[in-house]
């Protein structure tokens, strides 16, 4: 399905780096867009690589990641439908390269434009950049509490706030709480502390009554008694 066809449906949406345009203004920035599909696990951007095309993800779900010199996949922020990554297409106009990676969690569809199509679409439309620096400045506080949560607070202030963040990012309602589908591993990676602190704290949580754990999936049942002190 084209993306033009598509473009009656982001009406009324209006995802954050979309946001300010009319009807006509919104089916002209879509309309030149691309749509793909990609499947789970599938690597969109590599760090490193010269950034060509700017992403919005219409469907599914992704995550950043970054890969250190000694091969450590650091876990960052993930994207929900209506937010854009692949930003470093945008921002210069002299060839630039992405900082991080971005990896596809669910199966996904996304609009797609190139370096050249996005700048001409910038120049006629300038409210993108200004909606692209408003996001841009979300991820610079979000790097910045990051940064004063490992100097300031301990390994299960920052498990706590990760879970939480994570069930309003990518988390399911459901009768019995928040459910996630993510592993110890990948909760390790996110609050920077070691797998075994975060099986022994989800253990202790577990008898609490906080969230139940289950293989690769966690149900939040009362997220404030993850704050509690320990008993």
């Amino acid at each position: 399905m084209g993306a033009a066809k598509d473009a009656d449906a982001w009406i009324g949406v209006r995802p954050q780096f979309l946001g300010g345009f009319d009807s006509r203004e919104l089916k002209s920035i879509v309309g030149t867009a691309a749509q793909l599909q990609y499947t789970a696990k599938s690597v969109v951007t590599s760090q490193g690589d010269p950034a060509s095309r700017l992403f919005l993800l219409t469907k599914g779900s992704a995550r950043y990641f970054y890969l250190t010199q000694h091969g450590r996949k650091i876990l960052l922020p993930w994207i929900l439908p209506g937010e854009i990554f692949g930003v470093g297409a945008l921002f210069l106009h002299r060839a630039s390269s992405y900082i991080v990676s971005t990896e596809i969690v669910k199966d996904s569809y996304v609009l797609a434009w190139d370096r050249t199509k996005i700048w001409s679409l910038a120049e006629r439309y300038p409210r993108l950049l200004e909606n692209a620096l408003s996001i841009a400045s979300y991820y610079l506080n979000w790097a910045l509490t990051a940064h004063i949560g490992l100097a300031c607070h301990s390994a299960r202030l920052r498990l706590a706030q990760t879970l939480v963040d994570l069930a309003r990012a990518i988390g399911h309602k459901t009768p019995g709480g928040v459910e996630l589908h993510v592993t110890n591993e990948e909760l390790a990676n996110a609050a920077n502390i070691t797998v075994f602190t975060v099986s022994r704290l989800m253990s202790e949580w577990h008898r609490r009554g906080a969230l139940v754990k289950y293989h690769k999936k966690i149900l939040l049942r009362s997220p404030e008694r993850l704050f509690s002190p320990k008993v």
